[in-house]
């Protein structure tokens, strides 16, 4: 059997929001059409935003990508930068964790 050598990337992002900004935030997000253009790139398999129960100001993100190139690139588009422009209004604190899997 052929060993499969392809890992996708699992990124998994936590950010803590500026208090009662959470909803704004993502509106905004989505406005921008950030999560319709990161969705639409070569190599995403997966941009999902979520809501933790157990916090009013956090915001999850998974995303997932084909591979580190990928992923790599997403950090130069131009919704990116968008991105990071926002998390400056919105964004107190952001935790990444990245895996591979295999």
């Amino acid at each position: 059997m052929a060993k499969n050598t392809s890992n996708l990337i699992l990124v998994c992002v936590r950010y803590i929001i500026k208090e009662g900004k959470r909803d704004e935030f993502l509106k905004k997000v989505d406005n921008q059409g950030i999560i319709r253009e990161s969705k639409a790139e070569p190599g995403n398999v997966k941009y999902e935003y979520s809501v933790p129960i157990d916090s009013e100001n956090d915001l999850i993100l998974t995303e997932i990508w084909t591979n580190s190139e990928a992923q790599i690139g997403h950090g130069k588009t131009e919704h990116y930068q968008r991105l990071q422009n926002l998390k400056k209004e919105y964004v107190q604190d952001v935790f990444i964790e990245k895996y591979n899997i295999i």
